[in-house]
């Protein structure tokens, strides 16, 4: 890749550790469990961007709780390039950090900011759709986020309209939506010019730095100031007491949000449709549905299970994880049911969205070794 395209992948690796209790914890949240496959997610992350990147190109965003962890099972990375933020801050300042440290050096590379705890089932065809993007991010101010195009009026997600069809295939932002109703989510679906937000975000250095100082002008010093302490004795303390002072906001809200109002023609925005297989796995149930897709540990009644072993006696579609015991499923449908050594989980599939409620009255609780 040409110097002046040089790839940087940013990987956003925060993260409470709720949203597949009790097998993730503040301390072991899901992008460094093995929840689909043997790699973890945040290692098949840096594994799938080894096509275009080297791991010393790799900067993870992360925090204290778990930069241990992600160290030890990302060792080709730079410890220096692990960055672990004194509290959190949402997507937006953890991005522009990333801008101004990786700006310093090289205003032209390119950024990739990723989730660490997304699944991509065709590898190849994501890295062709990388390589269109670093190609529009490189040739000016462009910004490029992934979109997926809709197989459901799912609620859970993101959407951006799109508009203009540009001659070498990409299309122009006209707006972000964050999360609609399911009304709303069906009129997307049914106006086919709505994709999925990915939250894969391509552009340079330069670009993101220059709009962090645009639209978060009092965040956008304190990350610069941050920026320049890192590799001293003194950035530690920098980063401790600048950092809490920084907006708490998501990169679509501090960034795209704005740049899209200003109409389709003038924000540079651009949508690149990326049909890779993708599924953020944000609940139970949708690693049951990723599994039955991928027909791992499916039973002939739709039981997908990971266990040291599986009788299903008139039961359907559940979800078993206990891999030191054996588990008995008899009259019961659309369960999730998940063992660790120190709890266990019962709940429906429809309702395992709701089990980060069960985090929330553990710490009102005080049952602070549970979560």
């Amino acid at each position: 890749m040409a110097a002046q395209q040089e790839f940087r992948p940013i990987i956003l690796a925060g993260g409470s550790g709720t949203r597949f209790w009790p097998r993730s914890r503040k301390a072991r949240a899901k992008q460094v469990l093995a929840l689909d496959g043997e790699r973890t997610m945040i290692q098949r992350t840096v594994d799938r961007l080894a096509a275009l990147s080297s791991a010393d190109d790799v900067w993870v965003i992360t925090n204290d709780l778990l930069s241990r962890e992600i160290c030890g099972q990302l060792e080709m990375v730079p410890q220096s390039q692990v960055v672990c933020e004194p509290t959190a801050r949402n997507t937006a300042p953890a991005a522009g950090l990333a801008a101004f440290l990786i700006e310093k050096h090289n205003p032209d590379a390119i950024l990739g900011m990723f989730p660490a705890d997304h699944v991509i089932a065709n590898e190849p065809a994501f890295t062709a759709v990388l390589r269109r993007a670093i190609l529009l991010a490189s040739s000016g101010e462009n910004m490029v986020v992934l979109g997926i195009r809709p197989t459901r009026a799912e609620t859970g997600y993101g959407y951006i309209e799109t508009g203009e069809v540009m001659p070498s295939g990409e299309t122009r932002v006209r707006r972000f939506t964050e999360k609609p109703n399911q009304e709303r989510a069906e009129a997307f679906v049914a106006a086919g010019n709505y994709h999925w937000n990915s939250g894969i975000f391509i552009w340079s250095a330069r670009t993101l730095a220059n709009a962090m100082r645009e639209h978060l002008p009092e965040t956008a010093p304190l990350l610069e100031t941050i920026a320049a302490a890192h590799g001293t004795p003194q950035f530690e303390q920098v980063f401790a007491e600048l950092y809490p002072k920084c907006e708490n906001i998501s990169v679509d809200y501090a960034i795209l949000e704005p740049r899209s109002a200003k109409g389709e023609h003038q924000s540079n925005l651009y949508c690149l449709e990326a049909d890779f297989g993708w599924n953020d796995l944000g609940s139970w149930a949708a690693l049951y549905e990723h599994q039955m897709e991928q027909r791992e540990g499916v039973d002939g009644h739709e039981n997908v299970s990971e266990t040291a072993g599986l009788l299903a006696v008139d039961a359907h579609r559940n979800y078993a994880y206990s891999p030191k015991k054996f588990v008995a499923l008899v009259g019961v449908h659309d369960l999730v049911v998940v063992e660790t050594d120190d709890a266990i989980l019962v709940t429906t599939r429809h309702h395992s969205q709701d089990v980060g409620k069960v985090v929330k009255e553990l710490a009102a609780k005080g049952k602070t070794e549970l979560i």
